[in-house]
């Protein structure tokens, strides 16, 4: 109940001031948000500075469980066109971009891709994992589809965007090449990654590595104690050398799993932070998309092999 009220009170403020006069531009350039940081980094590398590009959810910010503030509302209010996931990843904001795209360009990068792409959930048929940037390939995808709105929404400027567009795609291709092969150097019997949450399936599907998350693919529910057991058992089984925390989740159940397996007489280490539904800070290598992809991969490869 508390969440509708919530989404209720969000959807008023938005509608009221949807009827205030604003400027649509700020130095003529096209207002954009995003949702994630992934997001706004690839509406960067596309728009360059051609546009004003904000993110409304910075480091360390976990959107299953985000709520916009005030300031959120006016930087939604003001913009010229909105990005964002889809596939519930923003769980709590779902219904407000859905009524704001009564009134202005509202986008799920994730619209227009095949569901065959998707990976289905076990626990909630008829829905998908939202994290797939962590298939770089698939996440080629949602980058064309950003540069296909910027093109409907500011079409003066679809050449300066293409050649953008083409460039990052190409980046995005060595950056899948290079992921892969750093996956292949982990021996393949020690290729088990095992994270806070199920936010890595993408990623295990698409270079070859077996994925384990504590908690499922949203962060809404806390694991019990039979996932930690579970988990606690696949780990000393398999001999596992690491587990991963994520900058974006409570380390607290990873903290437990470790504890469970000492009692077991296993020692398994933190293998160290992976950057989940976050990237790191902006104006940082890993407050970039390819950033943040480079800085998992090494982290897991050099504890896994």
């Amino acid at each position: 109940m508390k969440n509708y009220k919530y989404i209720f009170a969000l959807v008023g403020i938005i509608a009221f001031n949807a009827c205030q006069p604003n400027s649509n531009t700020r130095n003529g350039k096209l207002k954009v948000v995003t949702t994630t940081g992934m997001i706004y980094d690839a509406v960067i590398n596309i728009a360059g500075d051609s546009v004003d590009a904000q993110a409304l959810m910075g480091s360390g910010v976990d959107p299953h469980l985000y709520k916009a503030t005030q300031g959120d509302l006016k930087k939604l209010q003001e913009a010229n066109l909105i990005f964002y996931n889809g596939l519930h990843l923003e769980g709590k904001m779902g219904e407000v971009f859905e009524k704001l795209g009564r009134i202005k360009p509202v986008r799920a990068i994730t619209e227009n891709i095949p569901p065959s792409n998707f990976r289905a959930s076990e626990l909630y048929p008829g829905t998908y994992d939202p994290h797939i940037w962590f298939d770089v390939s698939l996440w080629k995808e949602a980058v064309k589809n950003i540069q296909k709105y910027l093109n409907e929404v500011d079409e003066k400027n679809k050449a300066y965007y293409d050649q953008n567009a083409t460039n990052y795609l190409r980046q995005l291709d060595s950056l899948h090449t290079a992921v892969s092969q750093s996956i292949a150097q982990i021996p393949e019997k020690q290729r088990l990654l095992i994270t806070a949450h199920d936010a890595f399936g993408y990623f295990g599907d698409a270079y070859g590595i077996e994925v384990n998350g504590l908690q499922g693919i949203s962060t809404l529910s806390e694991p019990g104690l039979k996932d930690v057991a579970d988990l606690v058992n696949l780990i000393v089984e398999n001999k596992i050398k690491a587990v991963f925390i994520e900058t974006s989740v409570s380390k607290k159940a990873i903290n437990a799993v470790v504890e469970g397996c000492k009692q077991k007489g296993h020692q398994v280490a933190i293998g160290g932070s992976l950057y989940s539904d976050a990237m790191g800070p902006f104006g940082q290598f890993e407050g970039t998309y390819i950033g943040m992809v480079h800085t998992n991969v090494e982290t897991i490869v050099n504890a896994l092999k």
